[in-house]
C-alpha cells in the first residue's frame, strides 16, 4: 500500500511540475488534427541580474502534419531588451530558437513580460507571454 501511494504522489509531482516550469500557447496553425503548432517557453519565470542577460529557448512544437515555416516576433516590455526580435523558423529547421535577454545596469527592479506571437505561412498565428524578473545583482 505505501508504494501506491509513493508511486501516485510520484506521478503528481511529476504532472504538477511540468505543469508550472513551462508553458505553451494555443495553437497556431490549421484547425485539423495534427496540422497546428505551439509556442513553448522552457520558463514561465526568467530572472535577469541589473547589467546582466539570460539565454531563455523557445520551442516549436509541431503537429504531425504541420510543414510550414512559422515566423517569430518577440517583443519585450519597456525596460528590458531581447534578441533577437524576429526569427523565422523554417518547416526544416531545428524547433528551438534561443533568446537573449538582457537588462541594463539601471534598469527598475521588478517583473517584465516577453510577447511573441508565432505566424505559419498560412494559418491562424499564436501569441504567447512570459515574464522577466530584473533582481539586483
Amino acid at each position: 500500500m505505501r508504494t501506491v501511494v509513493v508511486i501516485l504522489m510520484t506521478l503528481a509531482l511529476a504532472a504538477v511540475s511540468g505543469c508550472l516550469f513551462s508553458s505553451s500557447s494555443q495553437r497556431g496553425g490549421s484547425v485539423a488534427q495534427g496540422e497546428g503548432f505551439k509556442i513553448v517557453v522552457s520558463s514561465s519565470e526568467t530572472k535577469v541580474k541589473q547589467g546582466e542577460a539570460q539565454s531563455v529557448v523557445i520551442s516549436l512544437q509541431r503537429g504531425e502534419y504541420f510543414k510550414r515555416d512559422v515566423r517569430l516576433d518577440i517583443t519585450p516590455s519597456k525596460g528590458i531588451d531581447v534578441d533577437p526580435s524576429n526569427v523565422l523558423v523554417r518547416a526544416s529547421d531545428k524547433p528551438d530558437v534561443q533568446l537573449r535577454i538582457a537588462a541594463d545596469k539601471d534598469a527598475a527592479l521588478g517583473e517584465y513580460r516577453v510577447y511573441l506571437t508565432g505566424t505559419p505561412e498560412k494559418g491562424k498565428s499564436t501569441t504567447i507571454d512570459f515574464t522577466v524578473k530584473v533582481v539586483a545583482p
